[in-house]
């Protein structure tokens, strides 16, 4: 679970709400207060939110970027049905492809960019419009991503969560997840009260089927970069960032996967699975330099 590092929104930036043909998302956007020299859509992973590149949108907007940070389907404020269906990765890749049409409209050709589990529906959703021509973005960012399942020993404990949904509330998931943190022994860093809130309030909102569905497609999910190599050589330039440290992908195996990718490669010093909350100047100038 990222945490954000702060929440109050900087001056450039504002809440707001997108109506797509797949319906409302909710969304965190971000302007250049000089010229605009790209624009950006931001795909949390699981259980995150938009919240999750607070930290990425004063940066980036000073280094002249347009960014729309999104709560997926299922998520925070966004919110959606009870319905298996609508939180299948090709279903989320078709709502980044809705987001982008109407993203690309009023902003222009997009740089599409995805965290952990939204590393995966970025790219389906990449797959997908390959399938129906011309690739629609400028560039694509796979942040703390990998090619297929989560590493053993983290897939254990989203299975444990997958027994827990059918049974539990969220709110009573949550709890034993605090305790389980309080006993392990492991030193945390103390949150801001606002954020220990926003953590919980986050938390309870997700829908309980979207947290079932794209659990279960973590810990097996198939390996398509090849697939996804195919359909960006020479097309659409890929980069593969990621800390030097990661729970649920090893960072050699993102590695080998930026070489199959032919992509550029970036490691942010002292940043484990999110880079974009934990080291969010190093990651947005990195991001920056890509882009431009």
């Amino acid at each position: 679970m990222s945490t954000p590092p702060f929440l109050t929104l900087p001056a450039c930036a504002r809440a707001a709400r997108v109506a797509t043909p797949r319906g409302e998302f909710a969304v965190l956007r971000a302007e250049p207060a000089g010229a605009v020299r790209g624009s950006a859509l931001l795909v949390p992973g699981f259980t995150g939110s938009k919240e999750d590149f607070i930290g990425l949108l004063e940066p980036l907007a000073a280094a002249g970027f347009r960014v729309t940070a999104v709560d997926q389907r299922g998520q925070y404020e966004t919110g959606g049905p009870d319905e298996a269906a609508a939180y299948e990765v090709a279903a989320l890749g078709a709502d980044v492809r809705a987001l982008t049409g109407v993203l690309t409209a009023e902003d222009g050709p997009l740089h599409l960019l995805g965290h952990s589990f939204g590393g995966q529906v970025v790219r389906e959703a990449v797959l997908a419009a390959a399938a129906d021509g011309p690739l629609p973005w400028r560039s694509l960012t796979l942040v703390s991503t990998g090619p297929g399942a989560i590493d053993p020993t983290e897939a254990a404990r989203t299975k444990l969560l997958l027994d827990a949904l059918p049974v539990m509330t969220l709110e009573e998931i949550w709890q034993v997840m605090r305790q389980m943190d309080e006993s392990s022994g492991e030193p945390r860093a103390a949150l801001a009260p606002e954020v220990a809130e926003f953590l919980h309030r986050r938390w309870v909102a997700n829908v309980p089927q979207a947290l079932a569905v794209t659990g279960g497609h973590l810990v097996s999910a198939p390996d398509r970069v090849d697939e996804l190599a195919a359909v960006v050589a020479g097309v659409l330039p890929v980069l593969v960032l990621s800390g030097v440290r990661d729970y649920a992908w090893p960072v050699p195996e993102q590695s080998r996967m930026a070489e199959r990718l032919g992509a550029r490669r970036v490691v942010v010093a002292d940043a484990g699975h999110s880079p974009n909350a934990e080291q969010p100047a190093a990651t947005a100038e990195a991001l920056a330099a890509f882009w431009a």
